[in-house]
């Protein structure tokens, strides 16, 4: 008892100096806006905008870090029957289709209408949807990103620049970025929150892929 005390005091100092972290990048960033702003001649408009972006992922961070933090409490329900899928990944693939358009990514949608995953509606979403953002993010221009679906087996998956086979085991790990992944805005905490919503709903995530071979990520649920 006194060891698993000792093991969760030890996360969660690691989680908060990890927070903690994650946090000062954008308010330095924030800090040189404003004082970039009192500069003669400065375009404050485009400055503004910045700031803003800065705001926006401190509160992306804010709220992944929330609902994270809700999910290992209990306090979100993560399976709750099933949930027809193919509805969702049309869904997912329709909000993203603007930020995939910039990205110069395709999006292609795979599933049976009769195909369900043992997940609440929103849990649902929130997998997907991160799964993507995560793809449209670092696949590169002219890749095409599948969201898929099949009996027990969810997969998101593209043909874009991959990722180095060392990073594959390290992916769902809170706020680790690849090299490449640093120069891009994002959380660190997307491919965590579906490893553990995935994982409490008795399911598993594994991750393929390499350097020019894109990215394949297949979450697997239990048989009913």
């Amino acid at each position: 008892m006194m060891e698993d005390a000792r093991t969760y005091e030890e996360l969660r100092v690691g989680f908060t100096a990890a927070v903690s972290h994650e946090l000062r990048t954008p308010l330095a960033r924030l800090l040189a806006i404003l004082e970039s702003a009192e500069l003669p001649g400065a375009d404050r408009d485009a400055l503004l905008a910045e700031a803003r972006e800065q705001v926006e992922e401190m509160s992306e961070l804010i709220d992944d870090v929330l609902f994270l933090s809700e999910l290992e409490s209990g306090r979100q329900v993560v399976a709750l029957g099933g949930i027809s899928a193919l509805p969702v990944l049309e869904e997912t693939r329709d909000r993203l289709a603007d930020s995939a358009e910039r990205a110069d990514v395709k999006i292609r949608v795979d599933a049976a209408p009769d195909v369900e995953i043992p997940l609440r509606r929103r849990m649902l979403q929130i997998v997907v949807e991160n799964l993507a953002v995560n793809s449209i993010r670092y696949a590169g221009p002219g890749a095409t990103l599948l969201l898929a679906a099949r009996p027990g087996e969810l997969e998101v998956s593209d043909d874009g620049r991959g990722v180095e086979e060392g990073d594959l085991s390290r992916l769902f790990e809170r706020f680790y970025r690849s090299d490449r992944a640093r120069a891009s805005r994002g959380t660190g905490l997307g491919l965590a929150i579906v490893k553990h919503v995935v994982a409490s709903a008795g399911g598993r995530v594994e991750a393929s892929g390499g350097p020019g071979r894109g990215l394949r990520i297949v979450c697997s649920f239990p048989a009913p």
